[in-house]
């Protein structure tokens, strides 16, 4: 690790037995510290982009592939959606099977909080909302395919936007 970088316990504040259950799986597919970077400029400069596991898409967009997942229990659909700054309730739609998408629905701000983070811009919380946010259908249970075709994917964007950190709001 550099000097910028410090580890971080990431089942700190699960239940033991949780905590238990999901390192029985770790081992199968990472091995090492998670490293953890300081931003190199206060949040107050920072370009910010969204990340959601809710399976959000548009409405013009492709949905995310349930069919699949009811013959194939185990698997999930792979890809991502971008998620345009400005994006409300009206233009999306929900597809996933492991969550209720009604509220998200009636507000985009209860899973992906761009207004919430629009205003934080505005009142000099942050620097600036990227003009990119993401999604991705979160139930990626025994494939590290999707570690290719949405998260290698969704980096090389956020890049190209310049954007400095990403939050992830877990659905």
């Amino acid at each position: 690790m550099n000097e910028n970088s410090e580890s971080v316990n990431g089942f700190k504040f699960l239940p033991p037995k949780l905590s238990a259950w999901i390192k029985t799986f770790i081992p199968d597919c990472f091995t090492g510290e998670i490293p953890f970077h300081k931003l190199s400029k206060p949040l107050s400069q920072a370009r910010i982009a969204m990340v959601t596991s809710a399976g959000i898409s548009l409405k013009s967009d492709t949905p995310f592939d349930m069919e699949r997942e009811k013959t194939e229990p185990e698997w999930g659909d792979p890809t991502y959606r971008v998620i345009p700054r400005g994006t409300v309730a009206a233009d999306i739609s929900v597809n996933h099977m492991h969550i209720n998408p009604s509220y998200i629905l009636e507000d985009i701000n209860v899973m992906l909080p761009l207004k919430r983070m629009e205003e934080f811009e505005k009142d000099g919380l942050v620097g600036e909302l990227a003009p990119s946010s993401y999604s991705f259908y979160g139930f990626q249970w025994k494939s590290l395919d999707f570690l290719e075709t949405a998260i290698r994917p969704m980096i090389g964007q956020m890049k190209k936007e310049g954007t400095d950190a990403a939050l992830l709001t877990p659905a």
